[in-house]
Parts: C-alpha cells; sequence; structure tokens
C-alpha cells in the first residue's frame, strides 16, 4: 500500500487524514504527533467550547477574517468552506449552533465533542495514531521519503502531508528550510496590549461594547467590543487589530500608543456639542454628572472617565464648567493608554508567518518544488482574526491536502 504520513496531530492534520483516508483507500495513513495527546489546541479553543468556524454568509465576508493568506484561500473556500465544514461535522453527528456573534459551537459547548467525531472518524477509517514521536528532519529518496525521528529511528513515506503547526521561534522552521522551503518570519498574531500603571486596571472585567481604537503614527485602527483586564486592554477589537497589525507592532517592539474612544460619537466635537446639551435639557441639568452615564458607557468606565476629568462627585450638569465638559469629552473619544508589551491570549497562540504561500501549490497544497510533499494548517503563512478563522483555513486546507495527495485515479 502506499503510505502517506502526515506530521502533525491537530486539526489541519486530522481533517487531511480522514480525507486522504476516505479519498484513497488504497493509501496507509499515519498520523504522527509529537505531544503526548492530540488536537490539544481543538482542546482549548473558545475556552474548552472550540470554536469550529464562523457563520458568515459569503466567501468575500469569509476571506475578510484573514490578515494574511485571504487571496491564497479564496479559491479554496471554492471547494470547502465553512458551510462546508459545518455540513460535514453535521453529517458525522456532531450538532452545531452559531453565536450571535456568527461563531460556531458544538451544541455541548465541549470541544470533546469535536476531538471525539475525529477521533471516531479515525479509528474508522484505521488511521494509524501514533502520539509522542517527533519527526526533526524529512530526506528526499528515490520513489518518496525518510523521515528521521527524535528518538533516533526512521520511517519511510511516499506522501508526506506537514501539519505540525504554527512555531514562535525561526528555529522551529529549520527542518524544512534545510529542504530549500521559504518561510516567512514568525511573529505573534492575536495578542492583548500590556499596559503597565494604568488607573483602569480596577475596572478589570468591564466590557466596553463600541470601543474605537487606533494605534497612534499607523493606519491601524477597528470598532468593537472591548474588556479592561488587570493587566491592561483586550477583547475582539483588540486582538482583531493585533492581528492586522501583528507585524507592524513586532517591528515597535510592542510599544506604541492606543487611542480608544469609548462612546458612539463621530469625535470630540460630536462629544462636546452633546454633552453641552445635557446642561440645558430639562431632564439632565439637574442630574449628577458622575451619578448618569451617557451613550451607553458602561456606569464603572464613566465614573473612572468624570473622575479623571477632575469633576467632583457633587457636580450637576447645569454646573458643569467648559473646562471640566471639554477635558471629559477629550477622555470619553480620545483617551491615550501607552502600550508597552504584549499577553497571549490564553492559551490560543497564533503565529503571523511560517511556510511562504509562494512554495504552494494552490490546487493542491502541494510543494511546487518538491513533488509528494504538502502542507495544511498554522505551519502556513496564513492567519486568521478570532472567531473560527484559524481553525476554518487548517479544515480547508488541510482538505484539500487530502484530496489531492494522490493522484486522481
Amino acid at each position: 500500500m502506499i503510505e502517506t504520513i502526515i506530521i502533525g496531530g491537530g486539526a489541519a492534520g486530522f481533517m487531511a487524514a480522514i480525507t486522504a483516508a476516505e479519498s484513497f483507500p488504497d493509501t496507509k495513513v499515519t498520523i504522527l504527533e509529537k505531544n503526548r495527546t492530540v488536537l490539544n489546541k481543538v482542546r482549548v479553543s473558545g475556552g474548552g467550547r472550540c470554536n469550529v468556524t464562523n457563520a458568515v454568509a459569503s466567501i468575500a465576508d469569509l476571506c475578510n477574517g484573514y490578515p494574511r493568506g485571504a487571496k491564497f484561500l479564496r479559491p479554496l473556500f471554492q471547494k470547502f468552506n465553512n458551510h462546508d465544514t459545518i455540513q460535514w461535522f453535521e453529517d458525522r453527528g456532531v450538532r452545531l449552533k452559531a453565536e450571535p456573534d456568527g461563531r460556531i459551537f458544538p451544541k455541548s459547548d465541549d470541544s470533546q465533542t469535536i476531538i471525539d467525531c475525529l477521533q471516531n472518524e479515525a479509528y474508522r477509517l484505521k488511521i494509524n495514531v501514533e502520539t509522542s514521536v517527533g519527526v526533526n528532519k524529512i530526506e528526499i529518496i528515490e520513489n518518496g521519503f525518510e523521515l528521521k525521528l527524535l528518538n533516533g529511528s526512521c520511517i519511510l513515506a511516499d506522501k508526506v502531508i506537514v501539519a505540525s503547526g504554527g512555531h514562535p521561534q525561526q528555529t522551529g522552521y529549520e527542518w524544512l528550510t534545510k529542504l530549500g522551503i521559504k518561510t516567512e518570519a514568525p511573529v505573534p498574531s492575536l495578542f492583548t496590549f500590556n499596559v503597565p500603571n494604568s488607573t483602569f486596571h480596577e475596572l478589570s472585567g468591564v466590557a466596553v461594547p463600541n470601543t474605537k481604537i487606533k494605534i497612534a503614527g499607523t493606519k491601524l485602527e477597528d470598532r468593537g467590543p472591548m474588556l479592561f483586564t488587570h493587566w491592561g486592554l483586550s477583547g475582539p477589537v483588540v486582538l482583531r487589530t493585533s492581528a492586522w497589525g501583528a507585524r507592524e507592532m513586532n517591528q515597535k517592539k510592542y510599544e506604541f500608543t492606543v487611542l480608544a474612544n469609548f462612546s458612539n460619537f463621530v469625535s470630540n466635537e460630536a462629544a462636546r456639542v452633546a454633552l453641552s446639551n445635557f446642561r440645558t435639557d430639562i431632564q439632565w441639568r439637574q442630574k449628577l454628572v458622575h451619578a448618569h452615564s451617557v451613550d451607553g458607557i458602561p456606569s464603572r468606565l464613566w465614573k473612572t472617565l468624570v473622575q479623571l476629568s477632575e469633576i467632583p462627585v457633587e457636580t450637576r450638569w447645569s454646573d458643569l464648567p467648559a473646562k471640566n465638559l471639554n477635558r471629559l469629552a477629550e477622555n470619553l473619544t480620545n483617551f491615550l493608554f501607552s502600550v508597552k508589551d504584549k499577553t497571549t491570549f490564553k492559551e490560543e497562540f497564533v503565529t503571523c508567518g511560517g511556510v511562504s504561500l509562494s512554495e504552494i501549490n494552490p490546487e493542491t497544497m502541494e510543494s511546487k518544488n518538491i513533488k509528494g510533499l504538502f502542507f495544511a494548517g498554522e505551519i502556513l503563512d496564513i492567519d486568521g482574526i478570532t472567531g473560527g478563522y484559524n481553525f476554518q483555513s487548517a479544515w480547508t486546507t488541510g482538505y484539500i491536502a487530502g484530496k489531492n495527495v494522490l493522484p486522481n485515479q
């Protein structure tokens, strides 16, 4: 039988293995995983619930979730996209649900449901899964490959699919660059912002539903939910911005200024006009400024902004001096945070960088220069924002690699 080896027992590796075994019954499929357990990122994703994919309606919308790799993925999504992923799991007995923000989870709210599905499929298809088996070298031999393992032994393979995930250091790709494969330098993506000595640390846990953030001196800006933490800033808007600005922020050594607009006001001037109206509005003018937040601002954040604007707690809107009102408008729409470093988002490490897409045949996921060698998942220079996009690229590239691991028969 034809020996097909998948290096990596994660989402992309399992999808590639299952697809290859289903598509080509005359190939013996083996997954090699260096850790003691498989599907570890699936296990921790989404707080242990596994954000399988996203419910966006179109391929264009799906592509908008990828700071790197969107152009490469677009034709692949024609063959296997988020709706195909949903159908794939539901055909195998996994009931899924969409949350209001578009994230797709198993109805069980348990990542083990996804793990069980993948492992059951592997068992059904007689896929050999070997753990604690790391590969540190691939050698090209006549009609195939010889894989050198960390324990000193070797395995022969006719076809190889590399789905070993992203690496935080360039050294993690040396075993591939020795084959002449070009890689893009890895830098972190999807991280939160550290703001040392921030006045807002006491607001840890407070979510601001619609914050606009801009990175000073760049074109990076976004709007969405933001979360204060005991170390700084997090939430979807921060994570998305970190993904789109992964390389730029790395060049800045993660020291930069964030300008935050906590409100829906489009500008400082619009905020000043609105706040000025409260001073004469019959329903507002006798209310205490600190006691009644505006524009949906969380109460704890509002009180902090009022305090930072040096407005005494007994001040009513009708008595609010212009200079304090202007200061409040500025704090509300243009607050400055000095970011010094980053923090990894939970256990979900995502890498910007990896095997260059110029190396890959976009029709098959096969190396353009080394026949029989395929790639799938985060090992590639593809990464998405939060919301199931990184898993979707893993399912898609794994599926395409598995479908093409043998010539059409």
